[in-house]
């Protein structure tokens, strides 16, 4: 595909983060993509899982309906009414993929819009702007999610124009895609984060919504057909799920065997307040990880790769 088709190709980010230096080498811009095709129950990202553009509220931030109209009066959909105590009620079902005219209109940002349609063009230009932080540091640009892969025309075409741009490209991936879709963005990428979260088929599709089989094959496939392109398997450890000796042994077993890197990353609740914002329960409630936990498992990690 030519440069100009490939700069005017369009996706939904939700949120373009400056100067991170946890996802990937470097100082780097991370490119949230909308949509994954997992329902992890403990995602910190809810505003990423659906691929469509989300409007959501915090309350306490509205000034309430006694004191401002905005939101209601600007609505095209008829989806924001008056709750009880003056503050809104949102039909999702009304609620659609439109130009947020609502969440402009807020003037506390109680109205907040998940989700933006951007060209490739859009995003390197916010790419480019710490370039400086890139050549210094040997950072660069890093698609994230939610999950890269589902949108993977944008995904590709944004790592082919980075590419003519000389940004060093990473991605952040669960695994769960076409093989087909990832052998296309591979020669485009420098680095790889890779999402290992159980081996046990059973209990991976009970508590993510699909099997791990193709995570794990295109992750062999990956290894195999680009043995240079480095690769970091992560591993989230998550209360009651996988923060066992046996689990993370397996994992780190398989790591040690594809001779790729490995990393456990702590449960955390960030999110929390997100689903809330959306009209969502937080499936993991208020669980929590304990130190302990995660040292006794970086040792079994450590032991593993010494063994």
């Amino acid at each position: 595909m030519s440069s100009i088709a490939d700069r005017k190709t369009t996706g939904i980010t939700f949120n373009i983060q400056k100067y991170s230096v946890h996802d990937g080498p470097g100082i780097r811009t991370v490119v949230f993509l909308k949509g994954c095709p997992l329902k992890c129950r403990w995602c910190s990202n809810p505003e990423s899982q659906r691929k469509s553009v989300e409007l959501a509220y915090n309350t306490g931030r509205c000034l309430t309906l006694a004191k401002c109209v905005r939101c209601v009066e600007i609505c095209t959909a008829g989806a924001i009414s008056r709750a009880e105590d003056d503050t809104i009620s949102i039909d999702r079902a009304l609620c659609n993929d439109c130009e947020q005219l609502c969440s402009g209109a807020c003037p506390s940002n109680a109205l907040i819009t998940y989700g933006a349609h951007k060209t490739v063009d859009e995003v390197l230009r916010a790419v480019e702007q710490d370039s400086l932080f890139y050549a210094r540091s040997g950072g660069g640009m890093t698609i994230s999610g939610g999950e890269p892969f589902a949108q993977p025309a944008f995904t590709l075409a944004l790592l082919r124009e980075a590419r003519r741009r000389r940004v060093h490209t990473a991605v952040e991936t669960c695994g769960y895609a076409s093989w087909d879709d990832m052998a296309a963005a591979l020669p485009f990428l420098n680095y790889v984060l890779y999402d290992i979260k159980n081996l046990d088929d059973a209990r991976h599709k009970e508590t993510t919504g699909v099997s791990n089989q193709r995570i794990v094959e295109n992750l062999r496939a990956l290894r195999a057909e680009f043995p240079g392109i480095p690769v970091l398997v992560r591993t989230p450890v998550i209360p009651g799920f996988n923060d066992n000796e046996d689990d993370i042994a397996a994992i780190a077993a398989l790591t040690r065997e594809l001779g790729v890197s490995y990393q456990l990353l702590p449960y955390h609740r960030l999110g929390t307040q997100k689903y809330h914002f959306l009209d969502r329960e937080a499936p993991m409630g208020e669980v929590t990880l304990d130190a302990e936990t995660m040292r006794r498992l970086e040792a079994v990690v450590a032991q593993t790769a010494d063994s």
